[in-house]
């Protein structure tokens, strides 16, 4: 019992005890149209200002959209966009999570440079 509880608290401080949905993230990715912007596959912008964001980590995408949701009401973690910032008002934190979860198992063309 001692185990199983030490193993679940460790697991979640890390991310994997909250697994997110890959399905339920593309379903909102696609409900949301973010490949209007983001392009096809979120891999290929419609404009050189907007990102590539398939295969991005999964963290730093979860930061981002929670950072949009903020907005301008908090200087510290906010981000101001204002395209963004409304995109992401409808979705909760599991929402974010699964939205990153689908971004993140995309195939990207970022390069990690050794």
């Amino acid at each position: 019992m001692k185990f199983a509880l030490v193993t679940v608290v460790l697991l979640s401080s890390i991310g994997l005890a909250n697994a997110a949905s890959v399905d339920k993230g593309q379903a909102l990715v696609e409900k949301a149209n973010c490949a209007s912007c983001h392009g096809a596959g979120l891999n290929a912008p419609i404009m050189p200002a907007y990102p590539k964001l398939a295969g991005q980590y999964p963290d730093y995408i979860y930061y981002a959209l929670k950072a949009y949701k903020e907005g301008n009401g908090n200087a510290i973690y906010g981000r101001n966009n204002a395209v963004m910032g409304s995109q992401v008002q409808a979705f909760n934190d599991a929402d974010l999570q699964n939205i990153a979860a689908y971004v993140a198992s995309l195939p990207g063309n970022f390069v990690i440079k050794k």
